[in-house]
């Protein structure tokens, strides 16, 4: 799981109900990739009963996620305490993370669905490296947060890795699609559809990990 990190820009604020709720999903937000991840690695190892259990835990997890995002929302809109900037700054986090874990479930759902069905093992494996790959990305996303106040330059270092990470992510993304055509003929109809679907969803975490590293740009910026 990810760990809980410092979050100075937070912390500098001094603690309210309404920072803490959103601290609270941003780190729950980026350790549903994790999941995604070790839920991976158990098809890959044939472990089913882990597979299932990697997905409830993540289906759990995404659920709180969009519960936090909701009481993040109440709480900034009657905190006055927090400048104007400052809330909507905070807003567009918690809404990119909250899609950020939306992605994520739409992939765990996918791989739900296939866990029963015959896939290649170069497809699993392949499959395996990309959200390892995310699980990096995620990681220098959740870095570059922690140091929007406390490190500027450390942050915006962290969102350029994060810039870097998606973009193999892309060559891993197309290299899958390249795969899928050389393994459709072992794989019936619907597993392929739904295979495409899983790391059409994996690619678009990258994404929105690569447009929140964009926005903690600018908002290194501002702190320098």
């Amino acid at each position: 799981m990810v760990e809980k990190g410092s979050y100075a820009w937070f912390e500098k604020r001094r603690k309210t109900k309404a920072l803490g709720l959103a601290q609270q999903q941003i780190t729950k937000a980026l350790d549903t990739v994790n999941l995604l991840h070790q839920a991976v690695q158990s098809l890959a190892q044939g472990i089913k009963k882990g597979v299932a259990q990697r997905i409830h835990h993540l289906f759990q997890t995404e659920k709180e996620v969009d519960k936090l995002r909701r009481e993040v929302f109440k709480e900034m809109s009657k905190h006055t305490a927090l400048t104007a900037d400052y809330r909507e700054d905070i807003l567009h986090l918690v809404k990119r993370l909250d899609t950020l874990a939306d992605h994520i479930k739409d992939a765990a759902r996918c791989l739900e669905i296939l866990q029963d069905t015959q896939i290649p093992e170069e497809l699993i494996q392949n499959t395996l490296q990309m959200t390892s790959t995310l699980v990096e990305c995620a990681s220098a996303l959740r870095l570059s947060v922690e140091k929007i106040s406390s490190a500027p330059a450390e942050a915006i270092k962290h969102s350029t890795k994060v810039e870097e990470i998606e973009n193999e992510i892309d060559k891993e993304y197309i290299n899958m699609k390249k795969l899928l055509v050389k393994h459709g003929k072992q794989m019936n109809l619907g597993s392929i559809i739904i295979f495409d679907d899983l790391i059409e969803f994996i690619e678009q975490a990258a994404d929105i990990c690569a447009d929140t590293a964009d926005y903690i740009l600018t908002l290194s910026s501002r702190e320098q």
